[in-house]
């Protein structure tokens, strides 16, 4: 079940090990936040402020006159970090927004402001802790916040147009490629019709085990971000196109009886998450050529259908697994705004005799 599962686990141990990698890239005094980030956050947020922090060390090493030029990042002494000023932290903006240096790159706001964060929090918890004295990020400038993007969903009729061109390999192709189709078309309707009737993240859906569904509750068990479980249950599209898979389409896909994993590869093992985003790719572009389209637009499509079918906020939190409700809001304000359009065009008193 769940988080019992050997592929979770090893899927925490993976992460874990980069996680310790990427701190033996880092000045010793760093590991003290990084631990207590490890003991509050999800494994995958601290891996990230640990890419964030060697980025800024980085920075320091090529950007900081007071540092030699073949100073490791690893060997950069505390006292430098003290010495920063608002300035510093405002060039390190400019840095990660633009290098053409040593280390290349091109970041966007969003990517700007992320790393942003792990900074701004590495310099409270070192000067909570003692650490430093100074903290050179409460006067840098903050960041614009980047335009709110619509958020991209399918409507009723599209997602039928993809279901058909899933189920019926209607896609143009070569023979050969649709001859791999044909092998994983049940798979891969029961991938879609999975996304598309429960809102589960790609990294769930490839993280499945075949006795983490009961056909008898028509439920399964899902291990949700952050590592917990949950129990959600699924309408008969998904039981029928689970258990079509299930009985005439994955033993052929099977190398090894024990293997427990629900959706496996063509290579005869579980399928990845850069696998269903490539197939989710293949059969939009083809389906819903107008929309760029990712397995995390399937879960904004149904929690759209799923909000207007019930206008409750909260059951759609819940299913989606949104530990803040906030975070739902945020995501279906469109659907809210289009409530009060719709509100203000009824007649609820029958006095509009025009």
């Amino acid at each position: 079940m769940g988080a019992d599962s050997e592929y979770n686990r090893k899927l925490y141990l993976s992460r874990l090990e980069k996680l310790h990698e990427l701190e033996a890239e880092l000045p010793g005094y760093c590991l003290s936040f990084l631990d207590d980030k490890e003991l509050t956050s999800q494994i995958n947020t601290v891996v990230s402020y640990a890419y964030d922090l060697i980025t800024f060390f980085k920075f320091l090493a090529e950007k900081n006159p007071i540092l030699n030029d073949n100073e490791k990042i690893k060997d950069i002494p505390l006292e430098i970090l003290d010495q920063l000023t608002f300035e510093d932290i405002n060039e390190f903006q400019r840095f990660l927004q633009f290098n053409n240096g040593e280390n290349k790159h091109v970041n966007k706001e969003k990517g700007i402001a992320r790393r942003m964060s792990a900074v701004r929090g590495f310099y409270e918890f070192m000067c909570l802790h003692h650490y430093l004295k100074n903290n050179p990020t409460l006067g840098a400038a903050k960041r614009k916040k980047a335009p709110k993007k619509d958020i991209i969903r399918m409507n009723s009729d599209e997602v039928n147009t993809l279901m058909d061109t899933v189920i019926n390999t209607n896609i143009k192709v070569s023979d050969r490629q649709r001859a791999l189709c044909e092998k994983t078309t049940l798979r891969d309707t029961a991938i879609f019709t999975l996304l598309l009737n429960t809102g589960i993240r790609v990294s769930e859906c490839v993280g499945l085990d075949i006795d983490d569904f009961n056909f008898d509750e028509n439920s399964f068990t899902v291990v949700r971000k952050g590592g917990n479980t949950q129990i959600l249950y699924f309408n008969r599209a998904v039981a029928e196109a689970i258990k079509d898979y299930i009985e005439f389409e994955r033993p052929t896909l099977l190398a090894d009886s024990k293997e427990k994993a629900l959706f496996l590869s063509l290579r005869k093992s579980r399928i990845t998450v850069r696998s269903v985003q490539i197939l989710v790719q293949k059969y939009t572009r083809m389906a819903v050529p107008g929309k760029k389209l990712t397995p995390h637009k399937m879960r904004s499509t149904y929690g759209t259908a799923l909000y207007r079918e019930t206008g409750d906020i909260r059951l759609v939190a819940d299913v989606l697994g949104h530990k803040d409700i906030n975070t739902t809001a945020k995501h279906y304000a469109a659907i809210e705004d289009e409530h009060r359009r719709r509100a203000a065009t009824i007649d609820p008193y029958g006095t509009d005799k025009s």
